[in-house]
């Protein structure tokens, strides 16, 4: 959308690019390595630029730490923590996997759900958690997100969702698929009702949650190289016989094939929020 345009970076220091001399450090220093320039970067740097790489990488981001970034400090206001995972097919090994997945991740559930403040604009906010089960999506996340959709559409808020999700969540079957139906339904009542609801798409946003709520926003944002699609790029290729393009589900594809509206870097993803709920809230200045 050409719309759009006037919220992209004028510069490259808006565009997130920081400017830094060479770092003295102590030789010991933890390091992680970037998968895409192959480089070790120390963690305190990595931590500095909010999870990003200097060659531009988006490494993933726990729940909490997104939320740290985007909001306003202490405005964040967690809803519907109480609801969690169940086994209701007695799955093996399920019930385990999930207390696993809570102590590593520290978090009851995929996704955490609340109101907050962006850029003094208020909000409903959700933001799904990678480090529990890869953001899968079960009865209990379909659950949050929907209640998190009706609260919004009762006090009338835009609503502002972080995805990361590999699909529905196999251990529960028929109940997890059932959850796409269940949350576009309520993105759709609210929808209707003339509410705003902006989606960023970070790395990855595949299966069910693409195929549901996560592609019914208003506007659709996305993370640069997120990879965002429904099937995997090797079940598609053995399906149709046929190579992909190369870059085939990232988001600077999906973005020139018209998927999505705009690729925002994480340093400026507070910023450009902001912008659009002042827009939709009348406060602009263009």
């Amino acid at each position: 959308m050409a719309w759009i345009n006037f919220l992209k970076p004028k510069n490259k220091l808006e565009e997130g690019g920081r400017t830094s001399a060479p770092v003295q450090r102590d030789a010991l220093e933890p390091e992680k390595n970037c998968p895409n320039c192959r480089k070790d970067i120390p963690l305190s740097r990595l931590w500095a630029s909010d999870l990003v790489c200097p060659c531009g990488y988006h490494f993933r981001m726990k729940a909490r730490q997104r939320i740290n970034i985007i909001t306003d400090k202490g405005s964040f206001r967690e809803l519907f923590s109480g609801i969690k995972a169940d086994n209701p097919l007695d799955f093996p090994g399920y019930k385990d996997k999930v207390e696993t997945v809570r102590v590593a991740s520290n978090e009851e559930e995929a996704v955490v759900c609340g109101t907050a403040m962006i850029g003094k604009q208020k909000c409903c906010l959700f933001v799904m958690e990678s480090y529990f089960m890869m953001g899968s999506m079960g009865s209990a996340v379909g659950e949050k997100i929907t209640r998190l959709f009706e609260y919004a559409l009762q006090h009338r808020l835009p609503v502002v969702g972080f995805t990361v999700s590999g699909g529905a969540r196999m251990q529960e079957g028929l109940l997890s698929l059932m959850q796409m139906a269940k949350t576009t339904a309520a993105v759709k009542c609210h929808s209707d009702a003339g509410l705003l609801y902006i989606a960023v798409l970070t790395d990855p946003t595949t299966g069910g949650v693409t195929a549901s709520f996560a592609m019914a926003a208003d506007i659709i944002l996305a993370e640069p190289g997120a990879t965002v699609g429904f099937a995997g790029a090797r079940v598609i290729e053995q399906t149709t016989k046929k190579a992909l393009p190369e870059g085939f589900q990232k988001s600077e594809f999906v973005l020139e094939h018209g998927f999505i509206d705009s690729i925002v870097l994480r340093s400026n993803q507070k910023k450009y929020l902001t912008e659009l709920l002042k827009m939709h809230n009348g406060r602009a200045v263009i």
